[in-house]
């Protein structure tokens, strides 16, 4: 029974810290209406000592009492308990009530010190939030995610502590609905709307970016800077569309001709030399044997060559013998 029991507190401690997104409840941003010009408000009297810093108006109601204000530096308007006071304490009711009304709620350990909250709805079992070191919010790059953090009873902050306002998170869309005291130590820094049912007390150094209101109880101060938070469009800058390299136009070339051969030349008949016509023989003209006196002779003649001739024969052959 008893390993039983461990094992659940370690599972609903898993729960609580790894809680999907899915589960966190989404939440709606708290209308201050009048009470939204105020930095500080007050039901029963301001405190103030040291030199403070306010951005926005200040007004306490019904009671008006405002203590050390010689050292507050007020960039806005002190409203007293003016007519303008009274209207927005009625509507600091109205969104007191709108806050702790608000569900489904996601509940998570007192201690946020350490965690990441995205946006939604959170109290806690114990009625309780402290933070101690840095609590982180993250809007998931929604510049409207609205945090709700609601208790039964107290917020308290360690010195030095701190919120982290993450991927488009704002302090004016945050907001503490404390059912009765808040709490906040040396020279931390709170972001939000703190919306305290009894009374709100910043100690020595202590700083908000958002707004200090406490519906019945007195708001003490020493030393402090309290900015009124502001909600601000935030511009998502879209990807640049690339600019299309044109195409270079082609530059027009010449074509190169293409090499034209050289025609063949038609070979010019050659007319063949004529082979020169063969002289004839000169045809002997026979000499008439009988006639003249050159016919004689040459006939003597002709026998005479004979005669020799034969003769050159014989005497050829004698040698040979």
């Amino acid at each position: 029974m008893k390993k039983l029991s461990i094992i659940s507190f370690i599972v609903l401690a898993a729960a609580f810290t790894l809680a999907p997104p899915g589960l966190v409840s989404a939440a709606t941003a708290v209308n201050l209406g009048a009470a939204d010009n105020f930095a500080v408000l007050g039901g029963s009297g301001i405190t103030n000592t040291g030199a403070t810093t306010i951005t926005g108006d200040v007004g306490t109601f019904p009671t008006a009492t405002q203590t050390g204000f010689g050292s507050v530096t007020l960039n806005g308007t002190n409203h007293a308990g003016d007519a303008v006071t009274q209207g927005a304490k009625n509507d600091l009711v109205t969104a007191y009530n709108n806050a702790a009304g608000q569900t489904p709620v996601s509940t998570v350990p007192t201690e946020l010190g350490g965690t990441t909250k995205i946006a939604g709805i959170y109290d806690s079992a114990a009625g309780t939030f402290g933070i101690t070191g840095t609590l982180t919010l993250d809007a998931q790059g929604d510049p409207n995610a609205v945090f709700v953090f609601k208790t039964a009873s107290t917020l308290i902050t360690a010195g030095s502590s701190n919120i982290v306002l993450a991927n488009n998170a704002q302090a004016c869309n945050v907001f503490w609905q404390i059912g009765s005291s808040a709490t906040l130590g040396t020279n931390s820094f709170l972001k939000g709307n703190i919306l305290a049912l009894t009374s709100a007390t910043l100690t020595t150094g202590a700083n908000v970016e958002g707004r200090v209101l406490a519906r019945n109880g007195a708001v003490t101060l020493d030393s402090n800077t309290i900015t009124k938070a502001v909600c601000t469009a935030v511009v998502v800058t879209p990807a640049p569309t690339p600019t299309p390299t044109p195409s270079p136009t082609p530059t027009p070339t010449t074509p190169t001709p293409a090499p034209v051969a050289a025609p063949t030349p038609t070979p010019t008949p050659v007319t063949p030399a004529l082979a020169p016509a063969p002289s004839p023989a000169p045809t002997a003209t026979p000499l008439p044997v009988t006639g003249t006196a050159l016919g004689k002779n040459l006939a003597i003649a002709g026998l005479l060559t004979l005669v020799l001739a034969s003769s050159a024969i014989d005497q050829k052959k004698k040698l040979t013998i």
